[in-house]
């Protein structure tokens, strides 16, 4: 599809030599017909008008209509009357379509992990907040300002995780940053500053993103196996590590939370060996039959640095995240904040404000748990027709579950089978830090996945997680 330019002229860039070079008209035709060969103006695309570019050029008007009607003759150009010139059809070789990393074809449901329901975005709450955010905004705003963030963000994000959950949260300890990735990577800069050199992660977890992160600070990254009570405390105290990355509400993978008596031990590990416990608190907002975990932060405000973000509660493209500290590391992470990108937008940061204090955040998040619970109720019955059985676990809170296939199953199988019948299902091995496809498990993401979806893709793939042959029918 072609751009489409306001009614001010599109602006065209050639470079003409008057020292002594080809004639004028020659290097303009020369630039025109070269600047659609190479896709510069794409098909449809209009031109400058002939006055329009003259002026821009230092040539006469005459000169440039004589080299577009020699290009509408060589069929690169094509005139109406009462119309711009524009890039005629076929006069450039069509442009290789590309298609984005971590998109897919249209697929008849697609699993994805952490996605929220991208098309429940209150976007008319967001357009409001951010109009009552930019009418009261003093103008030394849109400075640089505090590279901690907005003051006025910082102070409602105190009290809203102190009364959601639990947190000791103090403005002033309080760094907002640009989601959980760059968190991690500001905490980890910091410290290994401070002279850690080893940080551990949770196993199964996030291996390529600590990984980068850790390589990135010049960290040696272990991973910390995973039980049905959360990390492994002990597996952790006989590393080396002094900085862990955990997340205790809702254990990304697997979904189980961190046990009371691991909590305490996690804790305790921390204060014992000196170290740092950094906390991904997700997935707190959306939980279903169990009661509310507090954030592992207001046990010890010390020792953890809790990260949370809006990127399931309202979308990872607002980038909007925030890190509590320990007092004795805000320094540091402030430095680091600062040399990454001298802070996130002040705007979204004050819409954001304005969303939670006006209670539309809180409206929005009770409406999501009432559409993920349905869901998650679709997603089980589905299973329990299609596949009753795979054990599923993982279910308690969030909007992804986990199918345990048969012990002889194929996990790269049934993922690459399930792609075929249109279906993206997305096996544990990628959260393992060994890669290991056994014992072969499918994480399954329905945030993303409307009820019907949900039932016509597992309708489609059910015998491959059970391992069954495929129905005669199908």
């Amino acid at each position: 599809m072609p751009l489409e330019w306001s009614s001010c002229p599109p602006e065209l860039l050639l470079v003409i030599d008057r020292s002594g070079g080809p004639p004028l008209r020659a290097q303009v035709e020369h630039g025109l017909r070269d600047a659609i060969r190479t896709g510069r103006v794409r098909v449809g695309e209009r031109l400058p008008s002939s006055r329009e570019l003259a002026r821009t050029l230092g040539v006469s008007r005459g000169l440039v209509q004589e080299c577009y009607a020699q290009l509408q003759a060589e069929g690169y150009l094509v005139t109406r009357h009462g119309s711009a010139t524009r890039v005629a059809a076929g006069a450039a070789a069509p442009a290789a379509v590309t298609r984005p990393p971590g998109t897919a074809s249209r697929l008849l449901a697609d699993f994805r992990w952490g996605v929220p329901d991208l098309g429940a975005f209150p976007i008319q709450d967001w357009l409001w907040a951010t109009r009552e955010a930019a009418r009261v905004m003093p103008s030394a705003d849109l400075g640089y300002g505090d590279p901690r963030g907005s003051r006025i963000l910082r102070e409602v994000l105190a009290g809203y995780l102190r009364r959601v959950r639990a947190g000791a949260a103090d403005p002033e300890h309080i760094v907002v940053c640009n989601g959980y990735a760059q968190g991690v990577n500001l905490a980890l800069q910091a410290l290994a500053d401070g002279g850690v050199r080893t940080v551990a992660f949770e196993d199964p977890g996030s291996p390529a993103t600590v990984g980068a992160c850790a390589s990135a600070a010049g960290l040696r990254a272990v991973p910390v196996p995973v039980d049905a009570h959360g990390i492994d405390v002990a597996a952790l105290a006989a590393t080396d590590a002094r900085a862990v990355v955990v997340t205790p509400a809702h254990q990304w993978p697997t979904g189980v939370a961190l046990a009371p008596e691991r909590r305490l031990a996690l804790v305790a590990w921390a204060s014992d060996h000196d170290a740092i416990i950094i906390e991904d608190d997700y997935d707190a907002e959306f939980r279903y039959d169990r009661e509310p975990v507090g954030a592992l932060q207001g046990l010890a405000p010390d020792r953890v640095i809790s990260l949370g973000t809006v990127s399931k509660s309202l979308a990872p493209g607002l980038r909007i995240g925030w890190m509590i500290c320990p007092p004795e590391l805000v320094a540091a992470l402030t430095e680091h904040k600062l040399r990454s990108d001298r802070g996130t937008s002040t705007l979204d940061q004050l819409a954001l404000a304005r969303l939670i204090e006006s209670g539309r955040f809180d409206r929005h998040l009770r409406r999501m748990r009432a559409t993920y619970a349905t869901r998650r109720t679709a997603l089980l019955g589905a299973l329990a027709e299609h596949a009753p059985e795979v054990p599923v676990t993982g279910l308690a809170a969030g909007f992804h579950a986990v199918a345990h296939l048969p012990g002889d199953a194929d996990e790269h199988h049934v993922v690459t089978t399930a792609r075929e019948r249109s279906v993206g299902l997305y096996g544990m091995s990628a959260c393992r830090a060994s890669t290991a496809a056994t014992p072969a498990q499918i994480v399954l993401g329905f945030g993303d996945v409307g009820e019907r979806a949900i039932t016509e893709g597992i309708a489609a793939i059910g015998h491959l997680l059970g391992g069954r042959p495929e129905s005669p029918s199908r």
